[in-house]
């Protein structure tokens, strides 16, 4: 069985660790802590990098730009 749990380094506390007892009661487990890179979770969907990748192209072309006067905030 394998389960991937994301979360922030601050939000591990002692209820996660007994949900994780809870879960797993005695069988060893494995922890292996990584970094995300939230680019790569971005471009993890076909679609949702096919969206990154063309906005990236109108950046660079200047096209479907929407402008924002900050004194309208």
């Amino acid at each position: 069985m394998s389960t991937v749990y994301r979360l922030k380094a601050s939000e591990l506390d002692r209820k996660f660790l007994e949900q994780i007892k809870a879960i797993f009661g005695d069988k060893e487990i494995e922890i292996i802590v990584s970094e995300c890179d939230e680019t790569e979770y971005l471009l993890k969907s076909e679609i949702n990098k096919n969206k990154l990748l063309k906005a990236i192209e109108n950046v660079k072309d200047r096209q479907n730009l929407v402008e924002v006067d900050l004194q309208d905030l």
